[in-house]
């Protein structure tokens, strides 16, 4: 386990050791080494009823700093949250969440997290092998009928970890037709199998969005229901996310970009073509629930969070112009993200972004101090104050120094999160 006993006036904290999640996670020879006789799948379902349907949010205005550079920034679109153990240090929102019908963001408004989502099929996935439905290392074939013979060696570990070889929807000659036009899981499950592999499986790593819808039609064959009904009755309300949900709702944020007319609203978020890859909806509090029961463990067994954080990538994966490159997880990155700030900070973080028609989103994980940091914005183009202000909060909570705006912040973001994603 990674939990230590509860300090005096402090939560439980996860001591997450990357040469420890290594381990839980080994690769074997084609795969990632399975979880037998790891943990109970009961324990991971008492641990969830346990849990509040919803719990108090008391908020300590702690953060000065990043209070003060947000009223700085009026034309910031979004809301933010930075919660230390159990006390939330900041949770605010600005500016309008739908322009057309005059309503402000509020800490309930409800934003897309686009890949934010793939580390919820993600964990769906290894839930369902703690649950002893599947494995990471079963063949994709096996759950998906017809299957292209090129897809024989591609095994669940590669969907979630972009090492499968099969082309990105992003990358497919057709994209701007498909970008538009809604689609069912079969449908898109379909359309995969049209397309030559880029590389063998496990070859190489290359972010891929196909990979987590192909994944959430496994978890619909492995749980016996629709993928939406699964993740709402297995994981949205045993956390009491409320206000959580797949597709279209009455009450989500509009997405806007800028351009040389203004402020444009982005109409046609067509999540249905990244049903598992970036098709949640979620709000500030509900984010918190996620991400207190992830990392203390209400979610998965221990074995199955090492894997999840473990890094898949081949071990010849470049670093990143530079920098100490990422671990690509299942749905989720590891990274010092505070040496692209300056003043720079080392602290190990967990984390993903997520960008897709007019949002912009950040959130990540501190675990050896227990901060969660989560940025959502309803802007697309405000990439950069998104990173910005998440590693400022996260600097702030920390004690570290408080970095700059004005800083070489913008050219090092670019070269971090140039990719759509």
């Amino acid at each position: 386990m990674f939990i230590v006993p509860k300090t005096a006036g402090g939560p439980p904290r996860l001591l997450i050791g990357i040469l420890a999640l290594l381990i839980l996670a080994l690769l074997a020879a084609g795969g990632v080494v399975l979880a037998r006789g790891h943990g109970k799948p009961e324990t991971v379902h008492q641990k969830i009823a346990q849990l509040p349907l919803r719990p108090p949010v008391v908020v300590v205005e702690d953060l000065p700093h990043l209070k003060a550079a947000l009223d700085a920034q009026p034309r910031f679109m979004g809301a933010v949250l930075v919660a230390k153990g159990d006390r939330v240090l900041f949770r605010q929102a600005y500016g309008p969440a739908d322009v057309s019908r005059g309503e402000r963001s509020t800490i309930e408004t409800r934003y897309r997290l686009a890949s934010i989502s793939k580390q919820f099929t993600a964990a769906a996935i290894l839930k369902l092998q703690d649950e002893g439905k599947l494995t990471i290392n079963d063949a994709v074939c096996k759950w998906i009928q017809p299957c292209p013979a090129a897809w024989a060696q591609i095994k669940i570990h590669h969907l979630l970890s972009h090492t499968s070889g099969i082309p990105d929807l992003m990358a497919r000659p057709y994209w701007g037709m498909r970008r538009v036009t809604p689609a069912t899981l079969d449908q898109l499950t379909e359309d995969s199998k049209r397309f030559p592999l880029r590389f063998e499986p496990g070859a190489k790593v290359s972010y891929d969005n196909a990979g987590f819808n192909l994944a959430a039609a496994i978890v619909e064959k492995a749980s016996g229901m629709p993928y939406e009904t699964y993740m709402r009755t297995a994981i949205f309300e045993p956390l009491g996310m409320t206000r959580t949900g797949l597709g279209d709702a009455p009450d989500v944020a509009m997405g806007y970009a800028n351009y040389p007319s203004g402020l444009a609203a982005q109409t046609i978020p067509n999540v249905s073509i990244v049903i598992g890859a970036g098709a949640i909806y979620s709000t500030l509090d509900d984010m918190l629930a996620w991400e207190r029961a992830l990392h203390r463990g209400h979610v998965l067994t221990p074995f199955s969070y090492g894997q999840m954080l473990a890094d898949h990538a081949p071990a010849d994966t470049p670093d990143e112009r530079g920098r100490t490159r990422r671990t690509w997880g299942y749905g989720i990155f590891t990274k010092r993200l505070g040496e692209m700030v300056s003043p720079s900070f080392e602290d190990l973080q967990i984390y993903h972004t997520g960008s897709w028609s007019g949002f912009r989103n950040l959130i990540t994980y501190q675990p050896d101090s227990d901060v969660t940091v989560i940025v959502l914005s309803n802007n697309y183009h405000q990439r950069d104050q998104v990173f910005l202000i998440a590693e400022q909060a996260m600097a702030e909570a920390l004690g570290r120094e408080f970095p700059r705006s004005g800083s070489p912040v913008r050219a090092a973001v670019r070269g971090a999160l140039a990719r759509p994603d």
